[in-house]
């Protein structure tokens, strides 16, 4: 009994150390391909077609055939991919440094489009979508999937993918460009979330119009309180920071403060089933207009470039697993007896795809123009294409709502889930691929010579994370002297509204711009913003 015992032991332990040397080997390897990726992508950085993330896409797709091949078709990868994984790990730096990073100034002037773009776009891309799936897929032999599966779908299918679409495009050459894509590529990644969630909260056997009022109630909810949420998160931490001066003792416990919570404001959002993704975006803007400035020197550069690097490693693990999981033998092998269904689904999402972003880009635009005062602010015909092209790139949103939709574990037994989790492989590395390959070619072909508007200068979206305030003087903006002022420059003078109140009641309590964080060895801990920035 004593033997079998300590060989039973003996051979767990064998089982343990061959797993704990897997996992090893893994590691090593990817960690060596995210290297090889940089190094790649660092030589191709000058290529007007390629950009990091079809970089780390297209090694991963190599990666994967090498490791099939070598594993006699078993597997393709070294990770197996988690929703989990993905949402509470990945997604957070990414978005947290997109808001931390924003150029606030530009990102709020734009603001009413880019909510028309992220919000209501996004609602008019996911009904298209889902309808179009409900009308052509209950034709075709696909497999059993319910009214949930298929507004699952349109969510799924409604999340641009903004990671891929800001690497394609330049916020020098086209700023206007640019900020609308931006906006709108966080605000829809946290809408499609928000849409997939409440789905997946209502009984939909029986959809009437009671049941679609709770979902854009629900949605709106959801919306607002993570929102909310990413605001107080940012406050708090900026308060903290402001009467505690880490910076007395260590800037360590700067960073550590700001960096845990950021983090646990999304955690926060996960767990009373809010939009994390709208909460820690949120949370990063509040945290670069009023934390960082509250932290010593030495903290900002730490902070800045911290974000940035966590967010860059972030995004080439996202796109290089994706790579190698798309050839993971699992989730072929239930559709290799009907492949061309699988290629037809492909096909009919990549169309309804195209058809519902048309139909709110354009439409949506020609709302937007007609409050627009300057020419320059209006989009053309031309920079809407762009728009709408740039927009229809999917990524590891889209994969992570599917898995977590038609598969807990990276591969099913039911034929219609496993050809929808193959048909979303498909639509993300076609148009990941082939739109991002010809996004950058057809900006210059489209907009040869961009111009920088006037209203645009020295205001790039992204930057250092903080806005300049002081180049307000240098655009000699009007102040409103008159109702009919008022309506004729709104977007001017709220922002100096703002601007008084931020100076008078906010900044004084949270800090911000002009405070002045304690350096050890300065007789003063810190001290108020000043008269001269609050005139300026």
């Amino acid at each position: 009994m004593a033997a079998f015992d300590i060989g039973a032991l003996l051979e767990k332990m064998k089982m343990l150390w061959t797993s704990d040397h897997a996992s090893v080997v893994s590691i090593n390897l990817f960690i060596a391909l995210i290297c090889a990726c940089i190094v790649i992508g660092h030589l191709l950085e000058e290529n007007r077609w390629m950009n990091e993330s079809i970089t780390a896409l297209l090694i991963g797709l190599c990666t994967g055939a090498l490791i099939l091949l070598i594993s006699g078709g078993k597997s393709s990868h070294v990770f197996m991919f988690s929703a989990d994984l993905f949402f509470i790990y990945l997604l957070p730096p990414i978005i947290f440094n997109a808001g931390f990073q924003v150029k606030k100034k530009q990102f709020f002037r734009n603001f009413m489009t880019i909510i028309l773009f992220g919000a209501l776009g996004t609602l008019i891309s996911f009904v298209i979508i889902s309808l179009g799936a409900i009308g052509i897929f209950r034709k075709i032999n696909i497999g059993k999937l319910e009214i949930g599966d298929y507004l699952a779908i349109g969510a799924i299918f409604s999340a641009t993918d903004s990671v891929c679409t800001l690497q394609v495009l330049n916020q020098d050459e086209t700023p206007l460009l640019y900020s609308l894509v931006f906006g709108e590529g966080v605000l829809n990644d946290a809408t499609s979330v928000v849409l997939f969630n409440a789905v997946q909260n209502f009984d939909l056997s029986h959809i009437n119009t009671s049941i679609a009022l709770q979902l854009l109630g629900n949605f709106l909810y959801l919306f607002i309180s993570s929102t909310f949420l990413g605001f107080v998160a940012g406050l708090l931490s900026a308060y903290i920071i402001k009467k505690l001066c880490f910076g007395r003792h260590s800037t360590d416990r700067e960073v550590s403060i700001m960096i845990l919570m950021a983090y646990l404001s999304y955690m926060l959002a996960e767990l009373f089933s809010l939009s994390a993704i709208l909460t820690v975006f949120f949370c990063g803007i509040v945290m670069s207009h009023y934390t960082w400035y509250n932290v010593t020197e030495n903290s900002r550069c730490t902070t800045k470039h911290t974000f940035a690097t966590l967010s860059f490693i972030a995004e080439i693990f996202i796109f290089l697993y994706v790579g190698m999981d798309a050839l993971d033998i699992e989730k072929w092998r239930f559709v290799s007896d009907s492949p061309g269904i699988s290629v037809e689904v492909s096909s009919i999402l990549l169309g309804l795809v195209l058809v519902g972003r048309a139909a709110f880009v354009f439409p949506l635009s020609f709302l937007s123009n007609l409050t627009k005062k300057s020419p320059h602010e209006k989009t053309d015909f031309k920079q809407q294409v762009t728009i709408w092209w740039a927009g229809l790139m999917r990524g590891a949103v889209s994969m992570a709502l599917a898995y977590n939709q038609f598969t807990k574990e990276g591969h099913t037994q039911l034929r219609g889930n496993a050809i929808m989790i193959t048909s979303t492989i498909t639509v993300v590395l076609f148009s990941t691929v082939v739109f991002g390959l010809m996004t950058k070619p057809l900006i210059r072909l489209l907009l040869p010579s961009p111009g920088t508007p006037k209203s645009f200068i020295n205001v790039p979206l992204l930057g250092n994370g903080q806005d300049s305030e002081a180049d307000l003087g240098a655009h000699n903006f009007p102040r409103p002297n008159s109702l009919r002022m008022f309506l004729s420059t709104p977007s001017y003078t709220v922002h100096y509204y703002w601007r008084k109140f931020d100076n008078a009641f906010m900044r004084p309590v949270f800090g911000g711009r002009g405070f002045v964080p304690y350096v050890p060895g300065s007789p003063t801990e810190g001290s108020e913003p000043t008269m001269a920035l609050m005139e300026s």
